[in-house]
């Protein structure tokens, strides 16, 4: 009834429905305060309840530990890519990256300018088309931590199983697939990640730290940046952004209404399943991730053979006109893209898959 298309976006990325029915219920007048959420103090009681049900909501879907501290913050990964170091580093133990795409390099970007930090492993050479085993890493023992990016948008890579790190802390990005299957969370000593792929809406950050973490950071490091700061302060040191919070506890409510994240997982695996079988199949397409155990199910990376970028235009534009968005790949690799997260149905993987086929038939 809205005229609503199929969402391909790789993110900010498509929301439920009934997430946005929800929010679009509550717009002018939330729960009989007369205002909106967007309108709210952050200070009031109202948004309090807010926030803290977010942060129970993470805490049972994900089945975080006691020892861990959940936080609502500000600017994104990027951000993470500087405060993480600036929290963690320990003078002497360089950063360990496991080097899997762009925003692996992002961080990298950061670590220069803060920390030492040594490459366990780049991928680079291989134009980051492949997650290495743990016999392929290089870790040190004596590291401030381990980063790794867990799911790479734009090569279309997600880690299966994550590294071994013994006593060294894991550190995750996972902005674009957190929430998307069940992991442990024991084995992290810091996750962090932008909501506005699979947890709600752009503008908030969640971090999940151990901790037995936070009191590295030193004293010289600006207050706003301490990790410490914000658990004193229940994410509420300075206005944090409210009604991207709101939104994501809308979303949580969603997936714990799904069945958590056992059920939302079989159906991202069934979607990415569908999709590559079609690509696979195909004499048109070809994956651009030929390594299977290192496909990402939440970016599917293809292409027209041949690299037709002529057809692959056609093809977004065809597809934008059928009523299936955001299907361009990222303007540094080309090529085509589909981004399943957890609101976007099996019918319209179906439905791509479809336009897929009687595209091929009329151009191949």
């Amino acid at each position: 009834m809205y005229g609503r298309v199929y969402n391909f976006n790789p993110g900010p990325a498509v929301l439920p429905e009934s997430v946005l029915e929800k929010a679009r219920d509550e717009m002018m007048n939330y729960k009989g305060t007369g205002i909106s959420v967007m309108e709210m103090s952050h200070r009031s009681k109202e948004f309090e309840e807010i926030i803290q049900n977010a942060e129970a909501s993470v805490r049972r879907i994900m089945n975080v530990p006691d020892n861990y501290d959940i936080l609502f913050l500000q600017g994104g990964a990027s951000l993470q890519f500087a405060m993480v170091p600036m929290n963690l580093y320990i003078d002497g133990k360089p950063v360990d990256v496991i080097h899997t795409g762009a925003w692996t390099k992002k961080a990298i970007g950061e670590l220069k300018r803060i920390t030492q930090y040594s490459l366990a492993w780049d991928g680079e050479p291989l134009k980051f088309s492949h997650i290495p085993t743990q016999e392929e890493l290089k870790l040190e023992k004596n590291a401030s931590y381990v980063h790794i990016c867990s799911n790479n948008t734009i090569f279309g890579t997600q880690w299966r199983e994550f590294p071994a790190t013994g006593e060294v802390p894991l550190v995750a990005d996972m902005s674009s697939d957190i929430m998307s299957r069940v992991i442990d969370v024991s084995l992290f000593g810091l996750i962090f990640a932008g909501v506005q792929k699979n947890v709600g809406s752009a503008g908030a950050t969640l971090v999940i730290i151990r901790k037995d973490l936070v009191d590295r950071c030193k004293d010289s490091v600006s207050v706003i940046l301490q990790y410490k700061t914000h658990i004193k302060e229940k994410s509420l040191y300075h206005t944090p952004p409210c009604y991207a919070i709101y939104i994501s506890g809308l979303v949580l409510g969603w997936i714990e209404k799904q069945g958590g994240l056992s059920a939302i997982e079989k159906i991202n695996e069934e979607k990415a399943r569908i999709l590559y079988d079609a690509i696979d199949s195909s004499d048109f397409y070809y994956a651009t991730i030929k390594d299977k155990e290192s496909r990402s199910r939440m970016n599917v990376n293809y292409r027209i053979k041949g690299n037709n970028e002529e057809l692959e235009d056609r093809f977004v534009k065809e597809a934008k006109k059928n009523g299936l968005v955001g299907l361009k790949g990222h303007r540094s690799v080309g090529g085509l893209r589909a981004s399943l997260y957890n609101a976007l149905s099996i019918d319209g993987v179906k439905t791509l898959v479809e336009f897929m086929n009687e595209f091929a038939k009329k151009n191949g």
